[in-house]
């Protein structure tokens, strides 16, 4: 089993690095495969509804050439995701929105590739407008037929300069709690996709 984490920050190890971190420290533990693959630095663009998608059917996006593709491709591989985004004006970043609307299209295109593994988002903020940012995430979950991972409160972590979500040992708690609910629900359903 193996569960990828995507960073939409534009801070590489920053606060939604370090959060995701922790969850994949935890599932680690519980002897599951991890990776977290952060986007700051790698070219991210959004949508341009070419549908080519639809039209190829071929697990991967024709509209852009950057990042998103390998991102895509290790979604289809995993089973488990779990997306990351900072704040930013109440709602998550224009890096973790292409990777949602790309990933998306393409898995519309192609059913059964995201069907049924079990997703989670995370959230790094400030202040406020986190729980608006988290439910954005878990649409994607959502409507790609994913199984969505909850954990003893909403999974978001209170920082706001680079490192300071660690200091937030509720949040740091919370994430702990995703990675055992994860791991459980990995290996609840493992195998089971198979029927799809």
């Amino acid at each position: 089993m193996k569960v990828v984490a995507f960073s939409g920050s534009a801070r590489k190890g920053g606060n939604t690095a370090l959060l995701l971190q922790r969850v994949l420290d935890v599932l680690a533990a519980e002897g599951i495969d991890t990776e977290l693959v952060e986007l700051a630095g790698q070219k991210a663009q959004g949508c341009t509804v070419c549908l080519k998608c639809r039209e190829m059917r071929d697990g991967q996006c024709h509209g852009r050439r950057d990042a998103i593709n390998a991102c895509i491709d290790k979604m289809a591989e995993a089973d488990g995701i779990i997306i990351g985004s900072p704040v930013y004006f109440a709602d998550i970043t224009p890096e973790t929105k292409a990777l949602i609307d790309r990933a998306g299209y393409v898995a519309r295109a192609n059913p059964e590739m995201l069907a049924r593994k079990a997703g989670a988002g995370v959230v790094a903020v400030r202040r406020a407008g986190a729980i608006h940012a988290l439910d954005s995430i878990g649409h994607f979950f959502g409507i790609s037929q994913m199984l969505t991972v909850g954990s003893s409160y909403w999974n978001v972590g209170i920082g706001g300069p680079a490192g300071a979500v660690v200091e937030d040992d509720e949040g740091m708690a919370t994430m702990e709690t995703l990675g055992r609910n994860m791991a459980w629900a990995l290996k609840l359903t493992a195998g089971s996709r198979s029927a799809l």
